[in-house]
C-alpha cells in the first residue's frame, strides 16, 4: 500500500505552544507528502469544537462531489462548499512538522496547550486533549451501538 493510501490512525498528543504551532506527527506528515499536499488542510468543524485536517485526496474528492451540483443555482453547492471550503486553509508545514493554527482556529476547538490528533482514515481532527477526553467516551458508546443487540444466547459474532 502506497503512503498516499495509507489511513490517518492513532491518536497521538501534542502541545500547541505560545506561538500558536502544533507539530503535525510524522506518520501524518508522510501520508500528506505522499499525497502531494504541500502543507496540510484545516478548517474548523461545522458539527465539533475541533478542527479537521486533511490532505489533496480528500479535497480533490469532496470538490469533484460539488460538481454534480448547479454553483449558482444550487443552495446545497453553497452551503456545503461553504462549510468545507471557504473555512479551509492551507497550512505551511515547517522544517520541524510543525504549523501555524490561525488565532480563529484556535478559538473555535478551545485548543489550550495539550492536543490530541484523532486519525479518522482520510482525515484528522485536532482536539484539546482535556476535552478529548469526554468526547472519546461519548464516541466508544456510539460506535458500541453500532453492534446492536447482542445475540438472546450470548453467542459471539
Amino acid at each position: 500500500m502506497s503512503a498516499a493510501a495509507q489511513p490517518f490512525i492513532s491518536m497521538p498528543v501534542g502541545s500547541l505552544d505560545k506561538k500558536g504551532r502544533v507539530c503535525i506527527p510524522a506518520a501524518y506528515r508522510q501520508i500528506l507528502t505522499a499525497q502531494n499536499t504541500n502543507g496540510v488542510y484545516v478548517c474548523p468543524s461545522f458539527h465539533e469544537d475541533t478542527l479537521e485536517a486533511f490532505g489533496e485526496d480528500v479535497l480533490q474528492q469532496f470538490h469533484r462531489a460539488q460538481s454534480e451540483h448547479d454553483p449558482f443555482f444550487a443552495q446545497v453547492h453553497d452551503d456545503k462548499a461553504f462549510a468545507v471550503l471557504a473555512m479551509t486553509q492551507l497550512l505551511a508545514v515547517d522544517e520541524t512538522g510543525r504549523v501555524r493554527l490561525p488565532d480563529q482556529f484556535i478559538a473555535h476547538a478551545t485548543l489550550k496547550e495539550s492536543v490530541t490528533f484523532v486519525g479518522l482514515g482520510r482525515k484528522f481532527q485536532i482536539w484539546d486533549s482535556e476535552r478529548f477526553g469526554a468526547m472519546w467516551s461519548e464516541r466508544l458508546t456510539r460506535a458500541r451501538s453500532l453492534r446492536g443487540t447482542p445475540p438472546a444466547n450470548g453467542g459471539g459474532t
